[in-house]
């Protein structure tokens, strides 16, 4: 099958690019970060009137993920405007495109559309209460897509994974921190499911191959609160956990509020899928395989610099 991507560079793009590439073709659409990626890369602004059309029109493919989005919580707050362009009209005629061409489309959502008020799991039948500029404009691009094309999938999603520049993902934060014998933070009252990226991306392709439809909570199935997180991490790397400081994020100095709890239910997707999603300490120990093998200097490697 061959797979269109956008935000090719993004730290879900790249890893589901390089994951997928093994049995699809996949091709990914990116603003020029990108350069000698093992996959085919077309350099374009999707925000241009009709650019997409075009790409869509040239490449014919079998499914169409949309990756690209406006995700550092402090931009969305300082740019709404910028938030508003990428998180919700995006989206929105990107399933215009694909729903006139009956291409299988999946539009990535967030967690964190929810307030973090509710004790236990949210499921998909809860109602969402964004805290932020860019809940509020993720949880309208989920409803702009819905509106113009009911067969496409919307995965609200909480992942980590190797980035390009090897700052994008909460583990990566503490590995850098920690290898360097810096102090760093772990929130005790965020808890959240964090998958693996490339889980996410198997997921994925699962669900477009199911022919699934509609929305979905595309999380990990443990759920945990960062500072654990940052613990896990620790030991899985050898680094010294005593450096982690257990904190409230009311007391971080963060702009963009966060939501508390986001335990989510990845009941529906496990029975849609007929088997359970992967464990987080599967994923884990993926991440640090990766770590072993060199992949994030691999990843580094397709990236350029001057972008």
């Amino acid at each position: 099958m061959k797979l269109l991507l956008t935000g090719a560079s993004g730290l879900l793009g790249i890893n589901l690019a390089l994951e997928t590439m093994r049995e699809h073709e996949v091709i990914g659409v990116d603003r020029g970060r990108l350069k000698s990626a093992p996959f085919q890369v077309i350099n374009a602004d999707i925000l241009k009137t009709d650019e997409i059309n075009s790409i869509i029109d040239n490449t014919k493919p079998d499914w169409f993920i949309n990756c690209a989005a406006l995700a550092n919580l402090e931009k969305c707050e300082e740019d709404p405007i910028q938030a508003k362009i990428l998180n919700t009209d995006l989206p929105g005629e990107l399933a215009v495109a694909c729903a006139k061409r009956n291409i299988p489309f999946i539009h990535l959502s967030t967690d964190s559309v929810f307030d973090g008020t509710k004790e236990g799991m949210y499921t998909e039948e809860d109602e969402p209460n964004p805290q932020g500029v860019y809940s509020r404009t993720k949880l309208d691009g989920e409803r702009a897509v819905q509106q113009v094309n009911q067969q496409a999938i919307i995965a609200r999603v909480n992942f980590f994974g190797w980035s390009l520049g090897a700052k994008r993902s909460l583990p990566e934060f503490f590995v850098n921190n920690l290898s360097d014998g810096k102090p760093v933070n772990g929130f005790t009252d965020v808890i959240f499911c964090p998958m693996w990226v490339n889980h996410l991306a198997q997921t994925l392709i699962a669900m477009l191959e199911k022919d699934l439809h509609g929305l979905y909570h595309v999380v990990g199935a443990q759920p945990m609160n960062k500072y654990q997180f940052g613990l896990e991490v620790a030991r899985k790397f050898g680094l010294d956990e005593s450096l982690i400081m257990p904190q409230s994020v009311e007391q971080s100095g963060l702009t963009a509020k966060r939501s508390h709890n986001l335990w989510l239910s990845v009941h529906k997707l496990s029975t849609d899928l007929g088997r359970p999603l992967p464990d987080f300490s599967t994923g884990l120990d993926g991440f640090y395989t990766q770590f072993q093998q060199g992949y994030p200097q691999k990843i580094r490697s397709y990236q350029h610099f001057d972008a």
